[in-house]
């Protein structure tokens, strides 16, 4: 008997959690994501191996630019399954995501066990914190999220790359909720210390433009911020 488990790979995929829950009872399948929502694909592959379950197949969604490629999915299952030794199950993974519930057959049939060989969660190129001179935080809280922090983070990553900036110089990172909700889609731009608020696509750009390549905090969205001595 295989345990199927549909697993939320990309940041936009915790903000759509009941959706998936849903999609996951229809296919009889457990639910897991690999970012910013729970339960976590280990937190999951543990309670399964507690139950003595004998071999799951995974197959990952992702509606978002920022999830991970389909080997991730594979490389992060191989880690628990080493790291759990004796008495994991045998876990697949399906060779790409689902994007329509009419894929979820061939998908798992398609699924082949993962091994101890091949890719671990290391790398020599990510030994070393990034160069970068800013980091952008976007809020992906739920008001943030439904707001439209998916389309302002597409437009501050797209206009760093037109603008020839890359991870180096400008790191952008998804987080969880940053607070001033009313403000939302919310933007924090560090070690600055310069916060955004009502960060749409136009938005975005200007940021990008004025501030993360011409140096100067656009005023006219700039959030008040008060720190305590």
């Amino acid at each position: 008997m295989t345990t199927h488990v549909l697993v939320g790979t990309s940041p936009a995929d915790a903000t759509r959690h009941a959706e998936l829950v849903t999609t996951a009872g229809q296919l009889g399948a457990d639910l897991a994501f690999l970012q910013l929502a729970s339960p976590s694909l280990g937190e999951v592959l543990d309670r399964l191996a507690a139950r003595r379950e004998t071999s799951v197949t995974l197959v990952g969604v992702s509606s978002g630019l920022g999830g991970p490629g389909v080997s991730w999915l594979r490389r992060i299952a191989a880690d628990w399954w080493r790291s759990y030794g004796d008495g994991a199950p045998e876990v697949r993974t399906a060779p790409a995501f689902m994007d329509d519930v009419r894929e979820w057959k061939a998908l798992v049939d398609l699924a082949r066990p993962v091994t101890l060989g091949g890719a671990g969660l290391t790398s020599a190129a990510w030994e070393d914190v990034p160069e970068h001179r800013h980091q952008v935080l976007v809020c992906r809280g739920p008001r943030c999220t439904v707001r439209g922090a998916e389309d302002s983070w597409k437009a501050l990553v797209l206009g760093l790359m037109r603008a020839g900036q890359g991870d180096d110089d400008v790191l952008v990172t998804q987080t969880g909720c940053q607070f001033p909700c009313n403000h939302a889609p919310v933007v924090a731009v560090q070690p600055d210390d310069v916060w955004y608020g009502r960060v749409d696509e136009a938005a975005a750009d200007e940021i990008v433009a004025t501030h993360l390549v011409g140096g100067t905090p656009v005023e006219r969205l700039r959030l008040p911020r008060r720190r305590r001595a």
